[in-house]
């Protein structure tokens, strides 16, 4: 009875009922492309666009127009400059992605010192789930479902370019489409995930629930359901938590997911450290002479 109403209770508030609807619609759809992501290892690729939405969100204000459309642009165009300098330079993509996000990211920081605005930096970079209105709920649900149908659509296709590129080429699918495609559904969900975690704390939501799900199974198809399931739970706890200890709300999600992450790490029947310790430890069978 008390724990029905420790979680039952914040949510007799209208603004943590929209607080949870967002959170656990990002958290799905992170959940779904950090499967992809993990397999690709384009952990870096996640920070950098969400470190470079930053100086889109700053002009698309001063222009007067939509905060999403803005980050979207910034975030895409980081991907494509990210894409042009490695194909153009010996440079290796993870030093090209380190140059090129943080230097987008100082050039929002500037911008937004230079720049009279009413936005607040702490919700521009760690999330404002709390203030969350009914359009910016709208909004969430359109740019995170469009982005999750068209993943779980081309779920194969996009297993295929990520797992082994060269024989996804050799089969006839548009290997270029696909990774820009990728790139494009990326930069969505961090849009996406602006008001739910921010633009710091939305990598941990595109990394951890994938990691989670990958030392839990060999399979692709549970490893999406693992990590939805991870992600989702975490939401929901991260936000009714937040609110009983005054916690950041974007914080405690991303801390429950990080305790989802080690307890896969220390228990996951095949590869948590407790049962190779336990299979190491085991003393071997005796064999009759």
């Amino acid at each position: 009875m008390i724990v029905i109403e420790w979680i039952s209770g914040p949510l007799a508030y209208p603004f943590m009922q929209r607080a949870l609807l967002v959170s656990v619609m990002v958290a799905a759809v992170c959940a779904v492309l950090s499967c992809y992501l993990v397999l690709k290892g384009w952990s870096l690729m996640g920070d950098a666009i969400s470190h470079a939405v930053l100086p889109g969100i700053v002009l698309a204000h001063v222009l007067s127009l939509p905060l999403a459309l803005g980050a979207f642009a910034a975030g895409l165009s980081c991907a494509l400059l990210t894409g042009y300098l490695k194909e153009n330079s010996r440079v290796k993509e993870d030093t090209v992605m380190g140059i090129v996000f943080s230097g987008m990211f100082g050039l929002g920081l500037v911008i937004f010192t230079k720049v009279d605005t009413d936005q607040h930096l702490n919700h521009i970079l760690f999330g404002n789930v709390l203030g969350v209105t009914a359009r910016d709920l709208i909004e969430t649900a359109i740019v995170a479902g469009g982005t999750l149908l068209v993943v779980l659509v081309k779920r194969r296709d996009l297993l295929l370019y990520c797992f082994d590129p060269n024989h996804a080429r050799s089969i006839g699918l548009p290997v270029r489409v696909m990774h820009y495609g990728l790139l494009v559904l990326l930069s969505l969900t961090i849009v996406a995930s602006l008001k739910a975690v921010g633009i710091i704390l939305v990598i941990a939501m595109l990394i951890a629930p994938g990691a989670t799900a990958y030392l839990l199974t060999d399979s692709f198809e549970r490893m999406l359901v693992i990590a939805t399931a991870t992600a989702i739970v975490s939401a929901a706890a991260g936000t009714i938590v937040s609110f009983h200890i005054d916690g950041a709300t974007g914080a405690c999600i991303v801390l429950t997911q990080a305790v989802f992450f080690v307890l896969a790490f220390l228990f996951a029947p095949k590869r948590g450290i407790w049962m190779r310790t336990r299979h190491v430890a085991a003393p071997l069978p005796e064999v009759d002479s």
